[in-house]
């Protein structure tokens, strides 16, 4: 049984606000997810996610990032990123105190973005990186990359991204992760535009299952690779 409830820590700067799962065998690994800039952790690809993770184990906490807390709709405002990735890496925070095993970040758009830079300015944070439709350019502006800190990205990182995103497309992801000196790979997703074409699946043949089992198989041979080297 998939069981979560509501969280929420208020002792830290920004609070971490949003819902934890925690499944009925536990493997030790937790995994912070956010959503993209118009939604909030409610939404339907994002949960869908969390529960597929916690059907493999892994305890999930899917939060509103801050700029949500002080905003029901719209998007993040340019002042509002800095604080954003200071919620995040509260909620890593948070997460860390109720799992045993490494912990991952991630999330939709804005969200796996802010994710991103916040790896990037301080490596070693997370295990590793989940980014659902990154927005790598804004739609038919290719010239204005967000790529700036990609040198710097030193987690290993799974995209997973739509051949029909228009914030990105697969040959334009490719090329742009060719930056990235971590281990990285690419899942296309084919048809998809930036909502990944999410639908409410949630059964084995969906999308977020396809998500995990590739995410536990890439994280799985990181994690021998580690091994191997200390061996």
């Amino acid at each position: 049984m998939n069981n979560f409830q509501a969280f929420s820590d208020s002792a830290c700067d920004p609070p971490v606000r949003g819902f934890l799962h925690a499944p009925d065998e536990a493997d030790g690994n937790g995994l912070v997810l956010a959503h993209g800039a118009g939604a909030n952790c409610n939404s339907s690809l994002v949960v869908a996610v969390a529960m597929t993770f916690a059907e493999r184990g892994i305890t999930v906490l899917r939060c509103d990032l801050p700029f949500r807390h002080q905003r029901s709709f719209g998007p993040p405002r340019p002042g509002d990123a800095a604080r954003d990735r200071e919620g995040l890496k509260n909620a890593v925070a948070a997460i860390r105190g109720t799992v045993k095993g490494p912990i991952f970040l991630g999330g939709h758009s804005y969200g796996g973005r802010q994710a991103t830079m916040l790896c990037a300015e301080e490596p070693g944070i997370v295990s590793g990186l989940l980014l659902l439709s990154y927005p790598l350019h804004p739609p038919r502006k290719p010239e204005q990359l967000r790529t700036q800190h990609f040198p710097k990205l030193r987690t290993p990182a799974l995209f997973v991204q739509g051949t029909r995103d228009p914030f990105g497309s697969i040959d334009e992801m490719e090329t742009a992760l060719k930056l990235i000196p971590a281990k990285h790979v690419l899942l296309p997703v084919e048809g998809a535009g930036h909502d990944l074409g999410f639908k409410g699946k949630t059964g084995e043949n969906g999308l977020p299952a396809l998500v995990v089992e590739t995410f536990v198989a890439f994280y799985s041979r990181q994690a021998q690779n580690n091994f191997s080297r200390e061996s």
